[in-house]
Formats: structure tokens, C-alpha cells, sequence
């Protein structure tokens, strides 16, 4: 954790927004440091405009003022609510962030995007700033439940379909499979933190270029524009079995997959193939209702534009593209 402390050594003032399920290893960052702890409850749920008042309302009652740095440490449902009221709290202070799940290390903490969910979609609300920068300690992953490791797995398998380096995608799906995973030991794997590396590194990558949304970074909503329906499905049908966003997400890939082979831009056998390996790793792909329920999710969502919308289609393993899709 020596790096953490070495990028905090110029913030006189640090403020912990946490999720309560790691507020342990929240404290073990904060060890022998006055930093005032704000312990979260981090679930879709909660992911409102209210909780980031709430947070608001704690800097302010702890005396954050502009030279605040707000340290958020928790998944993705953590950071970008963190990261939201950081932007809006007194017109903007700093936030760095501390993922402390696969979903979050390789996708949700980096970017700059921000923001909550409003009526049960996907994060209506919001705004892109970027952190002051994202510490990643695998270890962090050692008490995750396997299910959320999983759906980490989802987001990973995302970006290497986008950009493929050094067969990171084949490389995850074999370390990721029901064979492999019982044995995974996950704070001493080399090969889960280079494939961590690489996931951070192509979303950063794509991100530097296109920080706010107008065109490549499109590109890493894939599976998105169907995983954030169902997820307003789930919510709006009081569905029992609750999907978590990756698993959602996984979905969302092979339908991807699906229309993308019916317009020709897919390689034949292409959506067979991510659907085989996403079940191989454990995730789900199959949609849990007709497809037809989703659609005033998919009207609603925020990639839409004059009745269209960009969808982002797999090509092959590595590329993807984007094409506006009329709804």
C-alpha cells in the first residue's frame, strides 16, 4: 500500500467513502492516517441521488472544503457515486479511487464516468471528471464472493472482444472456466494481474482518446444496451433472482452477437462462440424474458438519439463496431 500513500502525500484533507461490505480493508488503508470513514451501502438500490446527498452532507458536516481529496474504496456502485458527489460538492473537488472488485478494476473505476440511477435506469444522472488517479490491489479480491468474481469476468471478457493483445481474451476464458476457478488463488496469480493490466489499459487507452463519449468510447458499452434492460426489467417485475450487472452484461454480448451475425457484420458462429465461452465461465446467456419487455428500457436508454440507437456490434474476438440501430 506504499503507493497509495506516496499519491495521497500532497492531499492535506482525505475523506473515505466506503463500501460497508470493506470498510475492514477500508481501515487497513486509513491504518495510523486521520481519515474519516463514511461506510456506504453500495447496491443498485441505493445507486440514487439520495445516497450522494448523503455523502454531500458528511464532507460538509466533516468540514471538506475545496482542497478535499474524496478516496473512494468499493466496487463500481461505490465509485461512481463517490465520484459524482466529489464533482458536484462545492462545484468539484478531487476523488481518486480503490476498486476492490474485478468489475470495478477493469471497467467501473476508470473512465471518469460518474453518476446514479433515476427510476430504476442505469445512470441517468451524472457527469464525466476524471479521478485523480485509480490504485488497484489485487489482494483486494481475496474475500470477494466467487459470483461477483464472475461478474467481474464479464466486464474483462468485454474489452478483450473490443481489443484482443497478447490473446487476453482466450488467455481469461481458459484461467476464468468452472475447471480452473475452484484452484484460482486470486492475491498470487501473475496471470489474473497481467490480464487486470491489460483489461485497465485498453479502457484507458480508448478513454485518453475519447473522454467524453462522442465516438470510440462507445465501444465499451457493448452488451450494455441489453444488460441495462434487463436489469430495469428485473427491478420493474420484482424478479426474485436478481442478475448482477456483469451477469447482465454477459447477455447483453451474445445478443450483440445475435444481430450482429443477422446484419452481416459478425463472423459466422461468432455469438455460438462468446455464448460458449461466457458459459463456460459460469455467466449466463440467455435472455430471461422476451425480448420485446425490454424495449421501453432500450427506448429510454441513454445512448439513444432521434429514435436510434448506437449499438456496438463484435465483429470477431478484438473488434467491434458502431452502428445506429432504429428502434
Amino acid at each position: 500500500m506504499e503507493g497509495l500513500a506516496s499519491e495521497l502525500k500532497k492531499y492535506r484533507h482525505i475523506f473515505v467513502v466506503c463500501d460497508r461490505n470493506v470498510l475492514a480493508f477500508a481501515e487497513g488503508l486509513a491504518s495510523g492516517r486521520q481519515w474519516p470513514i463514511l461506510p456506504i451501502t453500495a447496491d443498485e438500490t441505493h445507486k440514487n441521488i439520495d445516497t450522494v446527498m448523503e455523502i454531500c452532507r458528511w464532507l460538509m458536516e466533516q468540514g471538506a472544503d475545496r482542497d478535499a481529496m474524496v478516496l473512494a474504496v468499493g466496487g463500481g456502485v461505490t465509485t461512481d457515486m463517490a465520484g459524482f458527489a466529489a464533482s458536484i460538492y462545492k462545484r468539484g473537488v478531487s476523488y481518486a479511487n480503490v476498486p476492490t472488485t474485478l468489475l470495478s478494476m477493469v471497467d467501473a473505476a476508470i473512465g471518469g464516468k460518474t453518476g446514479v440511477n433515476l427510476d430504476g435506469l442505469k445512470n441517468l444522472l451524472g457527469v464525466i471528471r476524471q479521478p485523480e488517479f485509480t490504485a488497484i490491489y489485487p489482494e483486494a479480491l481475496e474475500t470477494l464472493p466467487e459470483r461477483e468474481l464472475r461478474s467481474g469476468v464479464a466486464e474483462m471478457l468485454k474489452t478483450f472482444i473490443i481489443k484482443n493483445p497478447r490473446n487476453a481474451y482466450e488467455r481469461a476464458v481458459k484461467l476464468f472456466s468452472s475447471g480452473s476457478f475452484a484452484s484460482l488463488e486470486v492475491a498470487e496469480n501473475g496471470e489474473l494481474a497481467e490480464l487486470i493490466q491489460i483489461a485497465a489499459g485498453i479502457k484507458q487507452e480508448i478513454v485518453e482518446k475519447d473522454e467524453f463519449e462522442s465516438g470510440l468510447r462507445r465501444k465499451l458499452n457493448l452488451g450494455h444496451t441489453y444488460g441495462h434492460a434487463i436489469e430495469w426489467w428485473q427491478k420493474e417485475s420484482g424478479r426474485k433472482e436478481q442478475f448482477t450487472h456483469g451477469e447482465a452484461v454477459a447477455i447483453g454480448m451474445v445478443q450483440a452477437a445475435i444481430i450482429s451475425e443477422k446484419l452481416g457484420t459478425a463472423e459466422p458462429g461468432l455469438a455460438e462462440r462468446i455464448a460458449k465461452d461466457l458459459k463456460a465461465c459460469g455467466l449466463p446467456t440467455v435472455l430471461p424474458c422476451p425480448e420485446k419487455v425490454l424495449l421501453p428500457a432500450i427506448k429510454k436508454d441513454k445512448k439513444a438519439e432521434d429514435g436510434k440507437i448506437n449499438f456496438v456490434l463484435p465483429v470477431k474476438i478484438g473488434k467491434v463496431a458502431v452502428k445506429k440501430i432504429a428502434l
